[in-house]
């Protein structure tokens, strides 16, 4: 296939599942196991400072056992960073962190913290760790993550998967596409990822410079009522459909 696009496979809300009970079950790493038999080409997990959901121990048996890439999503802090080099997982994608947020909101403010982003950039990039800043789909976001040294971005497609209005759906698909070209003027990958779903995947998998999606929340709750390996191949099948 010309241009194929990664398949990165968020399992957060298996472990949320898991914790309503507070026992073993359902385990994330045998998602994972499943996702590795079903295309999917990387796990992404978020350590969240309150531990909702993925805990440390899942994080090091997933590194561990998974047999996929693991992308590991966290706060800019010194906490997270210390684990990251501690545990060094394939990929870092650095994320903007609220305790009292449901799930993330929106992009992480570059501008706003430069500083502490360069810092922490170099010493994941030192680590040979794959570095990435999540944003709001902005050319100007894309420019200052390349300033401060991350090597890809993930673009945050909550917005227009959410948009209910034709127009308004149009109109972030457009911010999606120009924010996904300044990509290849800073020579930086292009991935993204957030509210992503059957109908909503193929416009965003078609964008020829986003070369990894990342999906979550919308494959586990639709796992409950096709399957796991079900809904990954579907989804797996729209992602290429798109690239065609």
């Amino acid at each position: 296939m010309k241009n194929p696009i990664r398949f990165g496979l968020n399992i957060d809300h298996v472990a949320t599942l898991r914790n309503a009970r507070g026992g073993r079950h359902p385990d994330p790493l045998r998602a994972a196991q499943v996702a590795k038999q079903s295309g999917v080409d990387s796990i992404t997990i978020h350590l969240r400072e309150d531990r909702r959901h993925i805990r440390d121990s899942d994080l090091l048996r997933l590194k561990d056992f998974c047999g996929l890439p693991l992308n590991l999503e966290m706060a800019a802090t010194d906490e997270m960073l210390h684990i990251a080099l501690k545990v060094l997982p394939h990929a870092v994608c650095l994320v903007p962190e609220k305790r009292e947020e449901l799930t993330t909101e929106g992009g992480i403010d570059i501008f706003s913290m430069q500083d502490r982003l360069k810092r922490m950039l170099s010493k994941l990039n030192e680590a040979g760790i794959r570095t990435a800043l999540f944003i709001n789909p902005d050319v100007l976001q894309v420019h200052a993550a390349a300033e401060v040294g991350a090597k890809a971005v993930e673009l945050h497609t909550g917005r227009y998967c959410d948009a209910e209005e034709v127009d308004l759906r149009l109109e972030e698909l457009k911010r999606l596409q120009e924010a996904a070209r300044a990509t290849t003027m800073r020579n930086i990958e292009c991935h993204a990822g957030h509210g992503i779903a059957f109908d909503t995947v193929v416009d965003v998998a078609a964008i020829a410079e986003v070369q990894e999606l990342n999906i979550g929340h919308f494959i586990i709750g639709e796992a409950i009522f096709s399957g796991l390996e079900n809904t990954l191949k579907q989804m797996r099948h729209l992602m290429d459909k798109a690239r065609v």
